[in-house]
Parts: C-alpha cells; structure tokens; sequence
C-alpha cells in the first residue's frame, strides 16, 4: 500500500469512485461546468460537505521530500483525491480538462461530455426525453453553439437544410437541436422576443424561453440562429399558429382575423397576450448582436406560408 492509500485509509476518506460520481453530480447541478479546483474552494467544500468530511479529513496533507533541493512539498489530501476523480473520468471521456475547455471557452473549467452528461441522467434517473430541455451544457453542444454564433452572416441565405445521403444519428440530431436552443436563447438574452418574459426554473437547469423555428424544423427548417426566435411558450404556439408574424424591419403583424375571435379568448384576467404586447412595443426584443438578427429570408417564408391572413 502506497503513502497515499495509507492516508486514504487511516484517515476513513471516500473511495474515489464515489468522489467520482458526486463529481459528475454536481457538474449536472452547476450547469455542466465547474471552475479547476485550484482556484474555486466552493465547489471543493461542496463536494465535502456531501461526504460529511471533517475538519481533519479536509485539512490532511501529503508530504513529499525532495532530496535534491531539500524541501518538502505539501499537497492537501483531499484536492488530490478529486483531481484523481476527474482526471479518471476525464479518461473515460465523460468529462473534458481545463486545458483542453479553455481552448472553446477561455475559462479553465472541467466540462460534462455527451456521454458524461447522459451518465449522469441515469444515474438520477432523470428520463432521456428531458435532456433536450434541460440547459446543462456539454463540451460537444458548446462546441456547435460557439460554431453557430461565430458564422458570418450570409446575404443570400437558404433557410431550408439541403437532403444529404449521410443519415444522422440520434445521437447527432440531439447535439445539433440543443445546440440550436442554446445559440438563439442566449442571443435574445433568455427572454421572449415578444413579451420580454425572462424566468428560469428554481433549479437553474432549464429556461422557460424556447427557440422557435421561424421555418419549421418539421418542414426542414435549418438549425441555425438566423431561422430562429427566442420564444416563451405561449407566442411560440401563437406564432407557430400565424396569430402573427414578423415585418422586414422586425415590427410584429398581427393577423386580421385576431379581431375575429370570440370575446373573452387570448385573455390572461384582463391582459391580452398579442394585442397588448403591441400596444406596448411594436418591435420585437433583438439581439445585442446584429448580426444574429433573423434573416429577412426565413421571416418573408413565414408571412407567406404560416401567417393568416
């Protein structure tokens, strides 16, 4: 038995494979990521208190002499059994390095992969079918949304996803969906483009906005910022229904036959939820960024194929 498994064992610490499967755990609770344990001891006193650790166990040390130069190294027990942790799981390939996150992010942060993301749902027991509206990141979804934020905007555009012969896997339509939301919900800063409305959930792990294809998906609509809107779910529905649509200078257009519905219908007590959206702001809520404004393209096929005129 080693110096290090000595401590380990003399001093009662967790074994590293359940510090391993807390990690995956609290990267989930913290969106995906989390800060190298070097500099953030809040997420390494977090995952101590999950294990009850004491005082001793937190402050224990080992020490290395080095002859040559006289001196002896201290390095604390308990941050080199997680560094263990996630250096085995980065291994595995279900979570990815500093070193390597830093070159998509610039922050020194260990990251949930798809497949660390997708142990971790089992390990919750948290349904598959929900990983798509969940806002936990993944090193591959990050990698696409930075792709899609980056692209420079086309003048001419095609909106429409053009048949390839290669057949997708499920695995890849997920990561490109999510990839999707994640682009446009953070373009429109988390909110409606409509209503403003901008709520997540308690847990953190999921906004109440969706991305809203403009060209539907159904109908090979692209996944790609310019055919999409951040939408809360109410005008996504009422969008997707042509109650309104989108002018070339993205003031909103309401249908004519809004004035035909019964009364007392679109009210929330006395508030309308189209009408009175306009009444307030003619202009949709854009990005900070022009150039990841709706292309003109998607928004002409919209008032011609789904408004109701």
């Amino acid at each position: 038995m080693s110096y290090e498994q000595s401590m380990l064992a003399q001093l009662k610490m967790p074994s590293r494979k359940e510090v391993e499967k807390d990690l995956l755990v609290a990267l989930f609770k913290h969106g995906g990521s989390i800060i190298e344990f070097g500099s953030e001891e809040k997420i390494v006193e977090e995952i101590a208190a999950n294990f009850n650790l004491t005082n001793n166990q937190k402050s224990a040390y080992l020490e290395t002499i080095y002859r040559k130069e006289n001196r002896v190294k201290r390095s604390s027990l308990w941050h080199r059994l997680l560094f263990r942790a996630a250096d085995t799981l980065a291994k595995e390939a279900l979570i990815t390095r500093p070193s390597h996150t830093f070159k998509l992010t610039n922050k020194k942060e260990w990251m949930l992969t798809e497949a660390g993301f997708d142990q971790v749902l089992r390990m919750l027991k948290i349904p598959a079918i929900k990983k798509a509206s969940l806002s936990t990141k993944s090193y591959e979804v990050e990698k696409l949304v930075k792709s899609l934020k980056n692209a420079s905007r086309p003048e001419k555009y095609n909106p429409f996803e053009i048949e390839k012969k290669t057949i997708k896997t499920n695995k890849e339509i997920s990561v490109r969906l999510r990839g999707f939301r994640k682009a446009v919900i953070e373009a429109y800063n988390y909110r409606c483009a409509i209503c403003g409305l901008k709520i997540c959930a308690p847990s953190s792990n999921n906004w109440e906005v969706e991305a809203a294809h403009i060209v539907p998906y159904s109908q090979r609509g692209k996944n790609d910022i310019w055919n999409g809107l951040s939408l809360c779910h109410l005008h996504h529905w009422a969008f997707d229904a042509g109650w309104f649509s989108l002018s070339d200078d993205y003031s909103i257009i309401i249908s004519p036959k809004f004035d035909s519905i019964p009364e007392g219908y679109g009210l929330m007590g006395d508030y309308n939820f189209i009408s009175d959206v306009i009444k307030e702001r003619k202009e949709i809520h854009l990005p900070n960024n022009k150039e990841l404004y709706p292309h003109h393209v998607s928004i002409k096929w919209h008032r011609q194929h789904l408004f109701c005129f």
